[in-house]
């Protein structure tokens, strides 16, 4: 097995600890076993999330330091705008202060209750906040997304034939944008091919449809595209990136995925109407238009964040880091999605645990096993991030259930992986053992964030 070689060397060091195991056993109890209420410094090694959890570069602590703090019209916005517009070639660039954010004010302005939004599939908080306003949130991904073991090269493609259904069934009235999660994280990290970025635009023009992408990852998809795709393999990450985004109309982004930065987001859009709106509830939610929530150094590390996102090194390592704790895991016969990510490794805890019920909430039982034995905090994507209660009472569950091992970039080195990959086999040798969950209490929305549970004996 080709073991990743980081692109960098290590310049400072974070100690971390691996608690005794009564302890962790405490602070499970005490977070009512949801592992987003357990203190960092109890965790060993984190994989909860990558978003807002990536190492900064040189260049990119040197940029804080340059960061003009004005009010209005700072520099460090023109120059993050410069970059934005460089990138995407969207002429407004509104920043926010992460991705909910700036979904949240591009869904107040465009959508109202009785509306629908497809995408491929939606993650939570885009889904939260277009239910929120009293919509739908519709997944039309292909099927072959549902397959865990199915190699297909871009599984996070968006089906035409569902989509063109959507359109037909509520009519373009209801539908008041069209979304595209690039690479799409609910099912598995996966990416969306330049073909099907192009049939989706195409669609959507057709009947005048506003077409976005959730941008988070996009230089992981480009990554993909250029690896995967016939005619982008002598292309750069910058062109393709380029391309992707002359088919939208504008994007949401979470700049705390593929810009390489703790915090900060923004909208990026083509039409000066829609922009002008955006402004004017940004100024009433966020801030003013040239900071949006942000200080001006936060704006000077995501443009630095952002050049550094779409060089070719960096991308191959990150991909690479992510593929070799897929490969351990899957030496170890641990079932997991394929093809592998770009940003996390996903356990499939159907199959794991095929003991557990969906109403009992698989994942979580692998996700608490994770951390009681080595001190690893993961997230689950499945029935207690997804499943709802329909008005007449039933449960309605999502289709795969997994647990995600999602990679903070430029943090953890390969013996960490190794780590993580021997604990779950360990986990994989006693998981007849493992009980499933019952929630105590949790929110109407995003109840995976608070839950309380209680373990089944």
């Amino acid at each position: 097995m080709n073991i990743p070689v980081e692109p960098f060397k290590i310049k400072m060091v974070e100690p971390i600890q691996l608690l005794p195991r009564e302890e962790r056993e405490r602070w499970l109890r005490e977070a009512g076993f949801n592992l987003f209420k357990i203190p960092a410094e109890a965790v060993f090694i984190d994989l909860l999330t990558d978003s807002g959890t990536s190492a900064m570069s040189d260049r990119q602590w040197a940029a804080l330091m340059q960061g003009d703090e004005a009010y209005a019209q700072s520099r460090s916005f023109f120059r993050f705008q410069e970059v934005v517009q460089s990138i995407t070639g969207l002429p407004h660039v509104i920043p926010a202060h992460q991705g909910r954010a700036a979904e949240n004010i591009l869904f107040s302005v465009l959508v109202k209750p009785g509306d629908v939004v497809p995408n491929n599939i939606h993650f939570d908080t885009t889904r939260a906040n277009i239910e929120y306003l009293g919509a739908t949130a519709l997944d039309c991904v292909i099927d072959e997304a549902y397959d865990p073991y199915r190699e297909h090269p871009f599984k996070g493609n968006m089906d035409i034939h569902k989509l063109q259904q959507a359109i037909r069934t509520y009519g373009r009235e209801r539908i008041p944008l069209v979304m595209l999660t690039i690479t799409n994280n609910s099912g598995g990290g996966q990416p969306v091919s330049m073909e099907n970025i192009r049939q989706v635009s195409q669609l959507c023009r057709e009947h005048r449809i506003p077409f976005f992408f959730d941008a988070a990852r996009f230089a992981e998809n480009s990554f993909f595209i250029q690896q995967r795709e016939p005619g982008y393999q002598n292309k750069s990450i910058a062109d393709i990136a380029r391309e992707m985004f002359s088919y939208v109309d504008g994007c949401t982004m979470s700049a705390k995925k593929d810009a390489l930065v703790n915090i900060g987001g923004f909208l990026a859009l083509r039409d000066d109407e829609l922009a002008q709106k955006v402004k004017d509830l940004l100024i009433l939610k966020e801030g003013f238009p040239t900071y949006g929530g942000l200080a001006g150094r936060d704006l000077e590390a995501m443009a630095a964040g952002l050049q550094e996102v779409v060089q070719e090194s960096y991308l191959s390592h990150r991909v690479a880091q992510v593929a070799y704790l897929g490969q351990l895991l899957q030496e170890k016969g641990i079932p997991v999605v394929k093809p592998f990510g770009g940003h996390a490794i996903y356990v499939d805890a159907r199959a794991l645990v095929p003991h557990i019920p969906q109403e009992q909430f698989p994942g979580q039982a692998i996700v608490v096993a994770l951390y009681r034995e080595g001190g690893i905090r993961a997230v689950e994507i499945g029935s207690l991030m997804f499943a709802r209660q329909t008005e007449a009472g039933n449960w309605e569950f999502p289709r795969m259930e997994l647990v995600r091992l999602a990679i903070p970039r430029r943090v953890y080195t390969v013996s960490h992986l190794q780590f993580v990959a021997q604990t779950l086999g360990t986990i994989q040798q006693r998981a007849a053992d493992l009980k499933g969950f019952r929630i105590r209490s949790a929110p109407p929305f995003l109840r995976h964030f608070t839950v309380e549970l209680e373990e089944l004996q």
